[in-house]
């Protein structure tokens, strides 16, 4: 996968989980993995395409999502509803728009679909023939893994 694919990923999740949180955010290591995905109990689902195609992946626990979403908004948030789902959806939305500003700055410009939510542990989710960049990032909330699924067309 192209470096030009990943690092605008990396640089915004980043930065808006930080913003977001409040808080320091601790990348992982960075692994590159071929398997379909096995969900976590909250996972956002944005497709891109363009000159870069594919799907890029949010996980994370509910518990984490929670919590997130009660820094967003300012309110405690205790059960995971429709609110909480659709702040989640709109945390991915912000990231994934951001880089693939970058990646139009790049040569690769594309859209992004709205996002889709996935609640519910151990779904599998096949990003088809195309590798998944898998970047671990911890936040004071618990940890978000952001999994960028993307190939160049022409």
């Amino acid at each position: 996968m192209k470096a030009e694919f990943v690092n605008p990923f990396v640089t915004s999740a980043f930065n808006v989980l930080q913003t977001e949180t409040k808080s320091e955010v601790i990348k992982g290591n960075v692994t590159l993995q071929d398997t379909p995905l096995v969900s976590d109990e909250v996972t956002v689902l944005i497709g891109v395409v363009g000159r870069a195609q594919g799907l890029v992946l949010y996980g994370m626990s509910e518990k984490t999502a929670k919590g997130i979403v009660s820094t967003m908004t300012g309110e405690h948030i205790a059960v995971f509803d429709a609110l909480a789902e659709s702040a989640v959806a709109e945390l991915g939305n912000v990231i994934t728009g951001l880089a693939s500003g970058e990646l139009e700055r790049a040569g690769y410009p594309c859209k992004i679909a709205p996002p889709s939510v996935v609640v519910g542990k151990n779904t599998s989710i096949s990003t088809l023939s195309i590798k998944r960049l898998v970047i671990p990032l911890s936040t004071r909330h618990g940890d978000m893994t952001v999994h960028v699924a993307l190939r160049e067309t022409y």
